[in-house]
């Protein structure tokens, strides 16, 4: 027999969703906002309300009891990072304009000023002005910055791959392709999240913290890749199921990265349990989302 809880019980639970699900509808907003001041990063399609929405949800439901406000850099990252990756796999027609794309990023993370012809910078320089507030900015700036860099990387890489493979060449193994997860981007998130407002103990550990995310984004690469594979062969992007590994061997492959989580996280925990809860919840939340449903509308 199920095992029921007492009327109060779905009391509390039902409100603790409530609370969460107001501090996403306040961030979907800011979100919309974002969308409104930089309208040539966002078509309609394939950014759709739908896609704003799951944004918000994904962070308020990863961090419960946090505010939209608390949890404003990290939706705002992940928003740009949709920008980012629709430009460099979709938009971008040459290796020229990934590059240009690239070196714009980087010249605003080092400080210049984004030029009118460059979009995703102008964006990512208000993600930029509000994380300098953050009074551990200073100092970890190369940090933050490294990761900005590892993610455009990443994505460079892959356009480099599909493009090759357009050409006849080979497509990467496995195993090189994921070694490539920062495309995925939810690393810079969490560094940009902790930067933010993370507590002493959190900057205290955030190499550790930072090693801990890369092997949750290569599980969160894989679920996503499992649950998107019907989309990305249409859309022309690359997968992890193209690349010769059957479902049941990825599925066995991410059982066994979760489990290396685990053992990671645990070494963590004592140090600090609110970013091991928080890492714990982006494998568990992505897998439920990835169930049923993906963030990208429709083109």
């Amino acid at each position: 027999m199920h095992a029921t809880r007492a009327p109060l019980d779905e009391v509390g639970a039902a409100l603790t969703a409530g609370t969460v699900a107001a501090e996403a509808a306040r961030a979907h907003r800011d979100l919309r906002e974002c969308v409104l001041r930089h309208p040539a990063l966002f078509p309609a399609r394939p950014f759709d309300a739908t896609l704003l929405s799951a944004v918000a949800l994904a962070n308020a439901f990863g961090s419960p009891g946090e505010t939209a406000e608390r949890l404003r850099v990290a939706n705002r990252t992940a928003l740009w990072i949709f920008a980012a990756d629709w430009l460099l796999d979709h938009v971008a027609a040459s290796r020229e304009e990934v590059d240009g794309l690239v070196a714009g990023c980087l010249r605003v993370a080092d400080g210049g000023e984004p030029t009118a012809d460059h979009p995703l910078g102008g964006f990512l320089a208000e993600i930029l002005a509000e994380l300098s507030d953050a009074p551990a900015f200073g100092r970890l700036r190369p940090v933050w910055r490294e990761e900005l860099e590892r993610m455009l990387a990443a994505m460079a890489r892959e356009w480099g791959w599909k493009t090759a493979a357009r050409e006849g060449a080979a497509l990467p193994g496995l195993d090189e392709y994921l070694d490539n997860a920062d495309n995925f981007g939810s690393s810079l998130v969490n560094v940009s999240h902790w930067i933010s407002g993370g507590a002493p103990a959190t900057l205290d550990r955030l190499d550790d913290l930072r090693a801990a995310s890369r092997r949750v984004q290569r599980v969160l690469r894989l679920v996503n890749d499992l649950a998107t594979h019907s989309r990305d062969v249409e859309w022309g992007d690359l997968n992890a199921v193209m690349l010769g590994a059957g479902r049941d061997e990825i599925a066995e492959l991410i059982r066994l990265l979760v489990a290396g989580c685990r053992d990671l996280l645990g070494s963590l925990r004592d140090a600090c349990p609110g970013d091991v809860v928080y890492l714990e919840r982006q494998i568990g939340y992505s897998m439920g989302f990835y169930g049923s449903t993906d963030y990208w509308g429709a083109l």
